[in-house]
């Protein structure tokens, strides 16, 4: 730090930039026009909110000229101009609205600001009535001619979460709340607008994604690193000017520091480790995924071509991103760590090693999950950079599987709600039995090796029975059957995959499999759904179950789907396929031997746990009397997320000896923890039990304090709040029932695991790098 500034909160750590900047040629001409365009538009003198100086001194081209080097000078400088009006918006919405605590007048804002977006510019616009509604409207009908209607949606999705997800910013320092880690990374990537930036990088690159795999898991992982680090790198930046100057409660390294209960420096650097593992699994993605990606869906070269330089935009804007905070006056970097250099001057100038020396890391932690604090650095130290970021990346790659870790833990659960059971539960026990046997879940499977998944006496001992009649104490005995009998189905896939694809590396036959279970799955119940084939195509033959797996997902379908509105049978198939196609990229990680990111998991663990196909069941009575665009809501998705989340990581804790002993999984919460923190069993289990007790927090205050709103802002029918107050009642039924679930069955128990499914897989021995000496440990043991 220079003498004479401002004391820093913590020391800047050093960040995995391992691409650098470069800054575009047009840069001038971008600052002189952005500049003419911020006066047309009345942002300076006079609006209250910025001078010339103001805008000179954010040098928002520059921001520009480094995220996008490559553009021409016309799209660098519309580009520019979308850059000045975003943060102009921001530091708008904070005096008029923010700083006033003044919601209702925020949402009036923000409601007529879509107005300035239409999918078809004939569309007439309302007259703008401010500097942010006149810059919208110039800037849409400059931009969306040369864009396809497909890219404008998204564009305008976008650009409505970072403007409406405001109101969530601005509600959380009325209630003077500090977020959960996952709350906020979820909710950070639409209020900090990196999607948004995404969005702009197709423009400026003339490489707009295919619509075909713009929904696809790895363009979503894409976006999503590109989001999480982009945002925690500008909060490191930003945190002295945030908490000090705005009050501001939403902020990676403020959100660290109180759930860890550290020091600002020790969260400083964990926000820096999380920032590094992100880049890293935007470049696992882009080397491991996209590829398979081209191959499934028959992408010509030029759509290929158009992904790979969309995802090199992601990257430059990554490495232009960081420089820039460097130089900016807006963000703390020692009063601008590169000012002294010319911005004009050749990137290697100009590098990150302006920044004065490594910063040292001191945890005063007793489990020093800050012990690679520092992962990633300046050109200062590429020595190091290299270094730490590799021994992340080799520490995700090198867990021994199968080792002893004991009986699992179990902490003392925060539960707020009573289970109770439905009076058909006996009935229920034994009629899944019954349907069990008839699918043919309970032997092997002809011609399928390993397929002798369960038995008879396994799904009694798993009593899926006793689950469905905490989750839905009302159900009658039809409705409790099928409740039943899905978590039978979910379950025996769940451990039907890593069986017969898991242990024989078979990846192409579990996308086989899959694609045909979503084939079984017909939107018209009555028109038979041709076989996929493996590739794009498909065959025109009808397609006919051939083992349990696909017999008993047709049966459930058949029953289940038949009463249903076809948008409530598409949004119920989507929630299934989401489950299934999860397990693949289990089977991936597996194959890999890869633990994944904390965030990462989480957000991959409520598909593979079924979250989404539970609460499909929940929703299907509802769909008439609540609008389907409310379940797509910012309060709406925090509620059920934080109830996914709660209801997977109680399962992590429940399972974890079932997992790391006896299954060589890598796919568990409290591994994930001890992989991403270096800590030990007990320390893991602390946080992930921290985690869930926040989760729950966050349930109950988006139930008491957010949904009320909702129904005030979308103008609900009584029956309506009572249908949603009635699904949040569910949504109670199903954490408090799963919890009892776990405590009373017989899957997790050491005595069940010695003898029943998962023993064998203990049998089959470790496989992936660093796995030698637990085979010869195996292989003693053994012996002996």
């Amino acid at each position: 730090m220079r003498p004479g500034t401002v004391t820093q909160p913590f020391e800047l750590p050093h960040f995995y930039s391992p691409h650098p900047a470069r800054l575009n040629p047009h840069l001038e001409a971008a600052r002189e026009h952005s500049k003419k365009w911020a006066r047309d538009m009345e942002m300076l003198e006079g609006s209250g909110i910025w001078t010339e100086r103001d805008l000179d001194a954010h040098d928002y081209a520059l921001l520009c000229s480094y995220t996008h080097p490559d553009a021409p000078e016309p799209a660098l400088s519309l580009v520019t101009d979308w850059y000045v009006w975003v943060f102009f918006f921001d530091d708008h919405f904070l005096e008029k609205f923010k700083r006033t605590l003044d919601r209702e007048g925020g949402k009036e804002y923000l409601d007529r600001l879509p107005l300035f977006m239409p999918m078809d510019l004939s569309t007439p616009v309302p007259e703008p009535t401010n500097p942010v509604e006149a810059g919208l409207a110039d800037l849409w009908a400059r931009t969306v001619p040369d864009m396809s209607v497909e890219w404008r949606a998204r564009f305008a999705e976008s650009t409505e979460n970072l403007l409406n997800e405001s109101l969530w910013e601005l509600s959380n320092i009325h209630i003077n709340r500090v977020p959960n880690p996952v709350e906020y990374i979820e909710m950070r990537r639409k209020v900090g607008g990196a999607p948004w930036s995404a969005g702009l990088v197709e423009y400026a690159t003339g490489a707009e994604v295919p619509a075909a795999v713009a929904g696809s898991r790895p363009l979503r992982v894409l976006k999503d690193t590109f989001s999480d680090a982009v945002h925690l790198r500008n909060d490191l930046f930003s945190y002295q000017r945030e908490t000090e100057e705005e009050g501001e409660l939403s902020n990676g390294v403020l959100v660290l520091e109180t759930f860890l209960h550290c020091t600002t420096q020790e969260a400083a650097d964990a926000v820096n480790d999380l920032i590094t593992s992100r880049l890293q699994q935007f470049e696992d993605t882009v080397l491991t995924e996209l590829p398979a990606l081209f191959v499934e869906q028959g992408l010509d070269p030029h759509a290929c071509a158009d992904v790979l330089a969309y995802a090199k935009g992601l990257q430059d804007w990554q490495s232009g991103g960081h420089e820039w905070h460097l130089r900016s006056s807006r963000y703390m970097n020692g009063s601008g760590a590169a000012a002294g250099a010319s911005p004009a001057a050749h990137p290697a100038a100009v590098s990150s090693s302006a920044l004065s020396g490594p910063a040292a890391s001191s945890s005063g932690l007793p489990w020093s999950p800050f012990a690679f604090s520092g992962l990633g650095t300046s050109a200062a130290d590429l020595k190091t950079v290299l270094a730490t970021a590799v021994t992340q990346r080799l520490r995700r790659h090198t867990h021994i599987p199968y080792q002893k870790v004991g009986p699992s833990q179990l902490p003392s659960f925060v539960m707020p709600f009573t289970t109770t059971l439905s009076p058909h539960l006996d009935l229920a026990r034994r009629n899944v039995v019954t349907w069990a046997h008839r699918m043919g879940l309970l032997r092997p499977q002809p011609g399928v090796p390993f397929s002798d998944v369960w038995d008879e006496d396994a799904l009694v001992r798993f009593d899926f029975a006793l689950c469905a009649a905490g989750l839905h104490p009302d159900a009658d005995t039809e409705q409790l059957d099928l409740g039943t009998q899905w978590l039978t189905w979910g379950t025996y896939a769940d451990d039907y995959y890593p069986a017969v694809f898991g242990r024989t590396r078979d990846l192409a036959g579990a996308k086989v499999c899959t694609a045909r279970l979503s084939a079984l799955m017909p939107l018209d119940p009555v028109t038979p759904t041709p076989a996929p084939e493996p590739g794009p195509s498909s065959s025109p033959a009808a397609l006919e179950p051939a083992c349990a797996l696909e017999h008993a997902l047709a049966d459930l379908w058949a029953r289940t789907t038949r009463p249903m509105s076809p948008d409530a049978r598409r949004a119920f198939r989507t929630a299934i396929e989401s489950m299934t196609s999860s397990w693949l990229w289990e089977l991936d990680n597996q194959a890999q031997h890869r633990i994944p990111d904390p965030v990462d998991y989480i957000e991959m663990r409520r598909s593979t746990f079924g979250s989404e196909l539970t609460m499909s069941l929940s929703r299907i009575g509802h769909g008439r009397q609540v609008p389907p665009e409310i379940y797509r809501t910012g309060p709406m998705r925090s509620l059920e997320n934080a109830a996914a989340d709660y209801a997977c990581l109680l399962n992590d804790v429940f399972s974890y000896q079932k997992e790391i002993e006896y299954e060589g999984e890598v796919h568990n919460g409290i591994l994930v923890v001890q992989n991403f923190f270096h800590c030990d069993y007990p320390t893991a289990l602390a946080i992930i039990h921290d985690l869930m007790t926040s989760r729950m927090s966050e349930f109950q205050h988006v139930a008491a304090h957010q949904l009320p709103v909702l129904y005030d802002d979308f103008r609900l029918s009584a029956e309506a709040r009572a249908a949603l107050d009635g699904y949040v009642k569910e949504l109670e039924n199903w954490l408090a029932g799963i919890l009892t679930w776990h405590r009373e069955c017989r899957r997790y128990r050491e005595a069940d695991l010695r003898h029943g499914p998962g023993s064998v897989q203990r049998l089959m021995g470790p496989t992936g790098l660093g796995t030698s000496a637990a085979r010869l440990v195996r292989s003693a043991v053994s012996v002996g």
